[in-house]
């Protein structure tokens, strides 16, 4: 938890988004169904329409601010209500006001509009209050504690990690990194606007157990390899994601807005059980960056990563069936 030198709200904003529309290219609207956001998940998913030629996207929000925010006594004045959308990909920040829906109630609401050209995939959409405190202007008072997400591309609302799977000789392959891993079966590449899962075509017999779908000893197989798999790609995202992590002047890192922050939020809880995700966040990054304690971190790190593939389910899904063809031989 941050400390601040003056007082503030000590909850979190409530942020739901009511509406979403797309302007097309044609000068007509659209509409999007309730299907096009989550409120559970936090996501609203742009791609659900199945439109190529859209240009702009008119998001209605509403957000309610804690108790105490329209106090006679607050130690704030000229309070305002921020809408900020975040893409950390592209460095586009776009903020609008909201309105207050009564004079002396705690909800504000109103529209933010994305324009499809400033951004590449998702974007992050947090609430701030600010208020001027102490005869400062613009301090924060308040925000949103988990942040929706706004996917300009996918066709579901979910805010799981995104994976793009290619498969590749590693011996032959045009990027010249590959070879030098030609005798492993894949690697994950964080580096890329979206985490790459590289399959080996080299390796004989991957591809066509990946892609078995059959009930005997294969898949059983199978179902090991791709927790495997898993296990493999949320330990690399999330080195990926602690080890490019920017920080605030004080010294304290800042969560990504981009797939790392969803990667870090989701794993950091088992990484560092007990605490906020953002003193996690501080703890794991002290360790990364400091003298010790980094290595003896690894194996919570790798028992996130093995929930996150549900190994655990995968390796008894196996031992079950086997024992079962044993049992009827």
């Amino acid at each position: 938890m941050k400390i601040y030198p003056y007082k503030r709200l000590n909850r979190p904003i409530t942020l739901r988004v009511t509406s979403v529309s797309l302007k097309l290219s044609d000068g007509t609207r659209d509409r999007l169904e309730t299907t096009a956001y989550s409120t559970q998940q936090q996501v609203v998913a742009l791609g659900i329409a199945g439109h190529a030629d859209w240009l702009t996207a008119t998001i209605g929000l509403s957000a309610t601010l804690p108790p105490g925010a329209n106090a006679p006594d607050a130690a704030w004045s000229d309070l305002r209500v921020l809408a900020v959308l975040t893409d950390g990909e592209t460095n586009v920040r776009t903020s609008v006001d909201l309105t207050r829906d009564a004079e002396d109630g705690r909800d504000w609401s109103g529209t933010l509009e994305l324009l499809r050209d400033n951004h590449l995939s998702r974007a992050s959409l947090a609430v701030y209050a600010v208020g001027t405190v102490d005869g400062v202007e613009g301090r924060s008072i308040a925000e949103t504690d988990r942040n929706w997400i706004i996917d300009t591309a996918s066709e579901e609302p979910v805010r799981g990690l995104q994976l793009d799977v290619q498969k590749a000789s590693f011996s032959k392959s045009a990027r010249e990194w590959l070879h030098a891993y030609a005798d492993v079966p894949w690697v994950v590449d964080t580096s890329a606007r979206v985490p790459t899962v590289f399959v080996n075509t080299d390796v004989e017999g991957v591809l066509g157990l990946l892609d078995s779908s059959g009930s005997g000893v294969d898949s059983k197989v199978r179902d090991l390899l791709v927790a495997q798999m898993a296990t493999d790609v949320w330990t690399a995202v999330f080195h990926g994601a602690i080890g490019d992590l920017e920080v605030e002047p004080g010294g304290g890192p800042v969560f990504p807005t981009d797939w790392q922050g969803e990667v870090l939020r989701e794993m950091l809880p088992d990484v560092v059980p007990g605490v906020h995700v953002e003193e996690a966040l501080r703890q794991v990054h002290r360790r990364r960056t400091g003298e010790s304690g980094w290595v003896e971190l690894q194996t919570r790190i790798h028992y996130a990563a093995a929930r996150r593939a549900d190994a655990t389910r995968a390796l008894a899904y196996a031992i079950r069936g086997l024992e079962q063809m044993n049992r009827e031989k």
